[in-house]
C-alpha cells in the first residue's frame, strides 16, 4: 500500500469486478455499448442494467467520464471512460489519457464517492505503451488528489502479474513505500 497526501494508493492483481469499492471505472469505448478486455468484462458481469443505462448516456467522448450503476456487481457504480487509442504518441494520446483518469476521479467527487478501482486504461487492444500509461495514470492520480483531495482510497486493479509488477516498480519510484 502506498500513501499520497493521506489518501490510500492500492494495487491489486485480479478481475476488476470483483472489486468492493464505491466505483469502478470501465476502459469503455465511445459507445458505450460494450467491448472486448474491461468493457466486456464489466458489462457482462454487471448485467443487462448498465448497458440500458449506456444506452441513453448515448456515448462518451475520449478522455471524459460517465456513471451508471454497478448492476450485478458488488461496487456501487461503473464509471465509464474513453481513453485513447494510441498512434505515435503524438497526436494528443498523453494529455487524452491523463483526461481519463482525471475526469473519472472528478465524477466520483460529484457523487461523494470515496474508493475507486481503475484498470489499466488504454493498455490493450488499444495499444498505449503500458510504462508510459502507468506514469500517465498515477500522475493524473496525484493531480486529482493535489487539487482536490476528496478521495480516501484508489486501487488500481491490473489484470495480469506483469502490470501489477509495473504499477509497483512505478509507484515505489514516484511515491515510496507508505
Amino acid at each position: 500500500m502506498y500513501e499520497y497526501k493521506g489518501v490510500k494508493i492500492s494495487i491489486v492483481e485480479g478481475d476488476i469486478t470483483k472489486m468492493e469499492s464505491d466505483a469502478i471505472v470501465n476502459a469503455a469505448n465511445n459507445t458505450l455499448l460494450g467491448g472486448g478486455g474491461v468493457d466486456g468484462a464489466i458489462h457482462r458481469a454487471g448485467g443487462p442494467a448498465i448497458l440500458e443505462q449506456c444506452k441513453k448516456i448515448g456515448g462518451c467522448p475520449t478522455g471524459e467520464a460517465r456513471i451508471t450503476t454497478a448492476g450485478n456487481m458488488p461496487s456501487k457504480y461503473v464509471i465509464h471512460t474513453v481513453g485513447p487509442i494510441y498512434k505515435d504518441g503524438k497526436q494528443n494520446e498523453e494529455q487524452l489519457l491523463y483526461n481519463a483518469y482525471y475526469n473519472s476521479l472528478k465524477l466520483s467527487k460529484e457523487y461523494n464517492l470515496k474508493t475507486i478501482a481503475f484498470p489499466s486504461i488504454s493498455t490493450g487492444v488499444y495499444g498505449y505503451p503500458k510504462d508510459e500509461a502507468c506514469k500517465v495514470a498515477i500522475r493524473g492520480v496525484m493531480d486529482f488528489i493535489d487539487d482536490e483531495n476528496e478521495i480516501e482510497e484508489v486501487i488500481f486493479v491490473l489484470f495480469s502479474r506483469d502490470n501489477y509488477l509495473l504499477y509497483e516498480k512505478i509507484l515505489d519510484d514516484i511515491i515510496g513505500r507508505g
